[in-house]
């Protein structure tokens, strides 16, 4: 074997670990009870394994709500994300304009102000104008942070889409509109599906803004921080495993968008 396969090998294995081994650790805490939980070392499969913990935590008083109102809070993300990047991202891959580059730089530092910072202003301008305490006002947030990623991934994606495919639209007598809908568009499709999942995972995973701007329509993750906080530790493996599996089995069931998105990227 050659040094560079051999370590490429490595490579893969190693980022394989870093992503299971967390993963696994969890869920032999979420289905170990009580005592699996300190114990060590940790077996394959537990030979105590019980669902337990996990019944004890689907029957908590409002984790389906929570639930809910996360996919919905994750939803809006998604689409507000596509809807307002994607032209973002067309525009800086297709324009030039004075500042151009300044421009990218400024959206990406919009993710260098601490959320922490913006929210209080936030908290009283949402009461101000009645999004406090609503899904709506935690997507708009979330939106906000996924929003730089994906304006600057839709712009690769249009970079990456030959600009000769338009022009040929129009001599054939479309618009700008209509070749962006009937040429681009469809080739972009999967590295803007690509991106939606990541502003899905995104809000998934968000908690800080969801606590400080809800009160009874909580996301999971903002529930569980205020639920689980002083609750045994198999318990709170629970909830993490219960965070953790529709993530993964979001990203796992269209993985193959996020190929076709690096295919077009490297064109």
């Amino acid at each position: 074997m050659s040094t560079k396969r051999f370590l490429y090998l490595t490579g893969v294995v190693t980022l394989i670990a870093w992503i299971v081994v967390p993963i696994y650790l969890i869920a032999i805490g979420a289905f170990s009870g009580r005592a699996g939980v300190f114990r060590w070392p940790k077996s394959l499969w537990p030979a105590d394994a019980s669902l337990q913990a996990m019944q004890v935590f689907m029957q908590i008083e409002g984790v389906w709500n929570a639930a809910l109102n996360s996919v919905i809070v994750a939803a809006l993300c998604m689409l507000f994300s596509v809807l307002l990047g994607a032209p973002a991202g067309y525009a800086l891959a297709r324009f030039s304009f004075k500042g151009q580059t300044a421009y990218r730089l400024l959206i990406v530092l919009t993710r260098a102000f601490p959320l922490a910072i913006l929210a209080l202003p936030l908290t009283v301008n949402f009461i101000r104008i009645g999004l406090y305490d609503t899904t709506l006002g935690v997507a708009l947030v979330h939106t906000a942070l996924a929003l730089p990623f994906a304006a600057l991934v839709s712009s690769s994606l249009f970079m990456g889409i030959p600009r000769e495919l338009e022009e040929a639209a129009w001599v054939f007598g479309c618009s700008r509109f209509q070749a962006f809908v009937k040429v681009v568009l469809p080739l972009a499709l999967p590295g803007l599906a690509a991106t939606a999942i990541f502003a899905f995972v995104i809000s998934w995973n968000e908690v800080f803004a969801a606590a400080v701007l809800t009160v009874r329509e909580r996301t999971l993750t903002a529930y569980l921080l205020t639920v689980l906080s002083e609750s045994p530790l198999h318990f709170r493996f629970a909830g993490g495993f219960i965070l953790i599996v529709p993530s993964v089995l979001f990203i796992f069931a269209v993985r193959k968008y996020l190929f076709a998105m690096w295919g077009i990227a490297n064109r």
